[in-house]
């Protein structure tokens, strides 16, 4: 591990520090912690945003579908 130094405001840090106690964890495991979350929302909304962008290139052909229509459809009686 390596220790860092960064600037926090005041009301934050307070923050962060009652939700700390309240988890029973010290203040630099639930940076950790925060921080590993926000990169995977990160990491997750540029997978989401790429996927998008390749569907919206390459649209869906409905046709491709079609045989797949008639057997996910209810029979009829």
């Amino acid at each position: 591990m390596s220790t860092i130094q960064v600037v926090i405001e005041e009301d934050l840090l307070r923050s962060a520090d009652r939700a700390a106690r309240r988890l029973k964890v010290n203040r630099s495991a639930l940076i950790r912690e925060a921080l590993r979350g926000h990169l995977q929302r990160l990491r997750t909304g540029d997978l989401e945003r790429r996927e998008r962008e390749a569907y919206e290139r390459t649209p869906d052909d409905p046709a491709e579908f079609a045989a797949w229509d008639r057997v996910a459809a209810w029979p009829e009686k």
